[in-house]
């Protein structure tokens, strides 16, 4: 199980419950991907990318904002090739570090990631992986091996869709013989997709769904490397959000040209780093206060999970084993 030191998770709560101010930066690092996965849709906008020092220079003011975590994500980090000097600056300054990728590139790159703490790797199948992601998962598992070997403790993130919900024990079982942890959520049908995407990948057959989510939870139940706790399996189940979303209050979303955004949902530009992290987060309070509110809510693990820790939900502080 990972999970963060005392010290860290009192900073967490104070920074958090005291200061009202998010702990977790999770940063669209950039604008480009090596996939055009047709369930995604942060490839098809093009954007500007913070230059190496502006992305120092908002890590530097993080940190002085209270912040202890540091996530790098979407589209593909492993593109940039600035990606080690910028991890070593968020450790230097004392921040957690975190990194979500396909893996296309993680065999070449992971003897360069010594300043990572987290690595999660999206792995969405096994025999619908080409289909779903348009590679070969052997080169991603190749990515995978190459991470433990240099001493990574890897997750595996696998959305789940209409073409690979038949798979997900055969993921699990793919997890344990990697020695790797495995994380589960549903799609989310998100705007500015084709409906003829939802129409193939979508959650439909819900009676099938309904006995793959099952199985998931019994075998979290028998010890299986699963780090979705046994309530979210639960909330995943009936496609149903029964939480009170707290994600603009734990995380800051920066874009990849530096937009600070109140989540991946709602994607509302709330300011831009530029203008100061500690003034765009006390102005735009009531906006992000209002959207929450008016939310229909969303099933993304990170949110559901972090949500219900804020909350102090035992089953999720026993049993949610990432950050």
């Amino acid at each position: 199980m990972r999970s963060f030191p005392i010290s860290t998770a009192g900073k967490a709560l104070w920074q958090m419950r005291i200061r009202r101010r998010p702990f977790v930066l999770s940063h669209g690092i950039n604008a480009r991907c090596n996939l055009s996965c047709s369930f995604c849709e942060y490839w098809r906008r093009p954007g500007k990318e913070m230059s190496t020092q502006e992305i120092f220079r908002m890590l530097e003011e993080a940190s002085s904002f209270g912040i202890g975590v540091y996530n790098a994500w979407t589209v593909e980090p492993l593109l940039r090739e600035d990606l080690p000097e910028i991890l070593s600056h968020a450790k230097s300054l004392g921040l957690i570090t975190s990194l979500i990728t396909n893996g296309r590139l993680l065999a070449r790159r992971a003897k360069e990631l010594s300043n990572l703490d987290y690595l999660s790797v999206s792995v969405d199948g096994i025999k619908s992986y080409r289909e779903l992601r348009g590679i070969d998962l052997q080169d991603t598992l190749a990515g995978i091996k190459a991470a433990k070997v240099a001493g990574h403790e890897v997750l595996m993130n696998c959305v789940i869709t209409a073409k690979n919900m038949d798979e997900l024990e055969d993921l699990v079982h793919l997890a344990e013989s990697l020695d790797t942890k495995i994380s589960f959520e549903p799609l989310h049908e998100s705007s500015g997709i084709d409906e003829k995407v939802w129409e193939t990948l979508g959650i439909r057959d819900l009676s099938r769904y309904e006995r793959a989510i099952e199985r998931l939870i019994e075998l979290k139940r028998e010890g299986a490397p699963i780090i979705n706790s046994q309530t979210y399996l639960g909330m995943i189940k009936t496609l149903k959000p029964r939480f009170k979303c707290h994600a603009s209050d734990i995380v800051l979303h920066v874009a990849s040209d530096g937009t600070l955004e109140n989540c991946r949902v709602h994607q509302e530009p709330l300011g831009n780093v530029s203008d100061g992290i500690a003034h765009v987060w006390k102005t735009s309070q009531k906006r992000r206060k209002e959207t929450a509110q008016g939310c229909q809510g969303c099933l993304f693990f990170g949110y559901v999970e972090n949500s219900l820790l804020y909350e102090f939900v035992p089953e999720v502080l026993a049993h949610y084993e990432w950050m």
